[in-house]
């Protein structure tokens, strides 16, 4: 019995593990210190993120490229209101002109292309008459009586404001052109051109003060003893990178965003060079002025650039877009320029860069030429000989920038592979203007439907088969991506972006 009940000893070895695996301070840190992992087990991982990494280092340098590109596009856009669109205006009231000595001949009286210059040229004439109306030393008064604070509301409001004054502006100033160039013999169901007329004038004047409210608020920030304001709207800008950098973007998403901050980043330089103007003409153009100004126009540009390489890296990193996007929407820019240099153009190309950037230069060119009249004094034949020179500076500078844009362009859509798309018509689609037909008409116009063939019961369909017409019918009913020239170019900055 008793050795039935006699307990078993325990054995040495099975002692000497326990020991071993019994666990201690000291083996803890020994193990954490001299433990090892192997990074090429998970190599696909890695690599991924060495890319990112590497996408984002390489954004600074494609997104300067597009800005630039763009940059010169908007100022070739600007230049020509001042330098070719008088001229053209010439040559056209000179046809009106010489018309009874020549003859008429054929259904127009001037081409479609010389009245919508000839309406520009009104609304620009116009707009500057109305403009003198408004005083700009008493704008800047009323304005800098007003706390940072409120000052730093208004300006955000402004910068709204902007954004909705350019997504309808462009809408009015094509439906006036549209009304006045539209054929006769067409059945027309507009209000006429002379309404539009006055729509688009008034317009024009009241985007150009909301500009002069904004250069007078900035001018404000700049003469401020404690750069208080400047600093806060400086801050504004990073602001924006928080309400876009954590939103879904898709490629033609991002191209619209990168419209709309090359419009931004040409008429923020604008009223840089308004608030510089109207600063020299109160110190009576002393250049040492100019030292003062400096470190206030550096911070301005530098949180520009800074905002939008930051906001561009994050949004291509979260969204898992390549740094060669930028090279695609340049070229598709560049697409643009050629094809408006075509005998069948559909639109000048000032019209298609307003289209695509949001960016209408009428307005500008209004308050600049307020602003220059205003502080610049023109007396003597000197003075005007200075003027004309001056002139004819700005049409070479317009014809050079022409010349070098035009042949960057040709080169960029040769890379794109995009030459056999100029030489394509353009389909008309229809507008969102026209009236919609009846169910009737819809009905008789509709394609006779044949009957449905009986369907195969599922069971005697393989489960290949089955998953086969499946995925066909999934992409039959899935929506087509849009290229970046078929996205609409009607106010493309003004588009939601989600």
């Amino acid at each position: 019995m008793k050795g039935k009940f006699r307990l078993k000893q325990p054995n040495k070895a099975s002692n000497l593990a326990t020991k071993k695996t019994y666990p201690s301070l000291t083996r803890f840190i020994c193990a954490e210190l001299t433990r090892g992992y192997f990074l090429e087990h998970n190599e696909a991982k890695y690599t991924e993120r060495r890319e990112r990494v590497y996408t984002c280092m390489r954004i600074p340098k494609e997104l300067e490229k597009l800005m630039i590109f763009g940059f010169f596009l908007c100022v070739d856009a600007f230049l020509y209101v001042f330098t070719l669109l008088p001229l053209r205006v010439l040559l056209a009231l000179l046809r009106l002109l010489t018309l009874p000595c020549c003859g008429f001949s054929g259904s127009r009286l001037l081409q479609p292309a010389q009245v919508c210059d000839m309406l520009k040229g009104l609304i620009l004439v116009l707009s500057f008459s109305m403009m003198h109306y408004v005083d700009y030393s008493m704008m800047y008064h009323l304005i800098r009586g007003q706390s940072v604070i409120k000052l730093y509301i208004i300006y955000n409001m402004l910068e709204v404001a902007d954004r909705l004054f350019s997504s309808f502006g462009q809408d009015i100033l094509d439906a006036l052109y549209w009304t006045a160039t539209e054929p006769k013999e067409r059945k027309r169901d507009s209000i006429g051109v002379i309404p539009h007329f006055f729509m688009a004038v008034f317009y024009v004047f009241l985007h150009a003060i909301l500009i002069m409210v904004q250069a007078s608020t900035l001018n404000v920030a700049f003469n401020s003893h404690n750069k208080s304001l400047l600093t806060i709207m400086m801050s504004n800008n990073f602001v924006e990178i928080k309400g876009s950098v954590f939103k879904k973007f898709e490629k033609n998403n991002l191209f619209q965003m990168s419209n709309s901050d090359i419009k931004e980043r040409f008429t923020s330089y604008v009223l840089l060079l308004i608030v510089c103007l109207r600063n020299m003409e109160q110190f009576s153009w002393n250049p040492d002025h100019l030292w003062v100004l400096f470190p206030d126009v550096f911070m301005v540009v530098t949180s520009e650039v800074a905002v939008d390489i930051i906001k561009h890296a994050f949004i291509t990193k979260f969204n898992d877009i390549t740094a060669d996007v930028y090279s695609e929407y340049r070229a598709s820019l560049a697409f643009d320029l050629v094809s408006s240099r075509q005998k069948n153009a559909c639109t000048d190309y000032s019209d298609s860069v307003a289209r695509r950037m949001g960016f209408i230069p009428l307005p500008l060119a209004v308050l600049l030429i307020r602003v220059v009249m205003s502080s610049v004094k023109v007396q003597g034949a000197l003075s005007y000989t200075c003027v004309f020179l001056f002139y004819l500076g700005l049409v070479t500078l317009k014809v050079l920038n022409s010349i070098v844009l035009l042949g960057k362009s040709c080169v960029y859509v040769k890379r794109a592979n995009m030459e056999d798309k100029l030489f394509e018509r353009p389909s008309t689609a229809p507008s969102s203007s026209a009236k919609s037909p009846s169910k009737a008409d819809q009905a008789a116009s509709r394609p006779p439907t044949p009957p449905p063939e009986p369907e195969q019961p599922a069971a005697s369909l393989p489960k290949e088969e089955e998953e086969e017409a499946q995925a066909a019918s999934e992409l039959k009913h899935r929506t087509p991506k849009k290229d970046l020239l078929e996205i609409d170019r009607f106010t493309i900055c003004g588009n939601r972006i989600d």
